[in-house]
């Protein structure tokens, strides 16, 4: 299973079995924004946890334009856990298989193992991004998937400048998902690959263009309209005037590919 399925269903993933286990004590390191806690990590290891998670909370809040996120401080701080092993991970974390780290945005936990693969790079500034944008704009907020994993995406530096390219195939090939399709899109695990690879593709690549071509001024105050509970063609109208829908959103960003 790709990568990308990977992230198609750690959102979903269920950690309400609880990190913590009776039968071995968990040790702990805090942090300002987030708490630490292993089992038997290498102490080189778990700082290195915290020095990436911080950096890249401070990132994700400034490349969003979130300048004034509440935070997360005190008894407020994020949660990563540390299992000992794959194994260890997925059996108290009920992960599947093929998973290397999972989040809950609700309880703002994170949970990974030493050796899982990709987990500074992909896994961990894609689920902050997942708890930071859904804490900013309301984690009941009716959005549609692209939007989310879009943001998500959009932290994973090798994602966000990747992803044009692939789309502009798509275009060309004629197998481009218009984002009114896009956002009706039911995934699961029975979906090819190559229809998640491009709907991740295209989440990446049209959130990529509202923040860096469109402006963060813009994408903050449409974030702001998904906060007060505007729908999402009210809060684009809002927010950037010129779009009435998602389908003049949709021409607009083709345009900019096109260029």
């Amino acid at each position: 299973m790709t990568k990308i399925l990977q992230f198609l269903f750690i959102g979903i993933l269920l950690i309400s079995a609880g990190p913590v286990c009776a039968e071995e004590a968990w040790k702990e390191h805090r942090g300002r924004h987030f708490i630490i806690y292993y089992k038997d990590a290498p102490q080189g290891f778990v700082k290195s946890v915290e020095k990436a998670a911080e950096s890249y909370y401070r990132e994700i809040t400034e490349n969003l334009g979130f300048t004034r996120y509440k935070g997360w401080t005190w008894d407020d701080r994020a949660e990563i856990y540390i299992y000992r092993d794959q194994e260890d991970y997925q059996m108290n974390s009920r992960a599947a298989s093929w998973s290397h780290g999972a989040a809950s945005i609700r309880e703002r936990v994170i949970v990974t193992f030493p050796s899982a693969h990709g987990f500074f790079d992909s896994t961990l500034p894609h689920e902050l991004g997942h708890i930071i944008f859904r804490e900013f704009i309301g984690v009941r907020s009716p959005i549609p998937a692209w939007l989310d994993e879009g943001v998500a995406m959009y932290q994973e530096k090798a994602k966000r400048w990747g992803a044009n390219k692939r789309v502009l195939q798509a275009i060309e090939d004629e197998t481009f998902i218009p984002l009114d399709e896009l956002s009706s899109m039911p995934l699961s695990s029975s979906t090819d690959s190559e229809t998640v690879d491009l709907f991740y593709a295209e989440a990446a690549s049209v959130v990529y263009y509202m923040i860096t071509e469109l402006g963060q001024f813009k994408f903050v105050s449409f974030c702001k309209k998904l906060q007060d509970g505007q729908g999402l063609e009210r809060a684009l109208e809002a927010a950037y005037i010129r779009f009435k829908s998602v389908d003049d959103l949709n021409r607009a960003w083709i345009n900019y590919l096109k260029k």
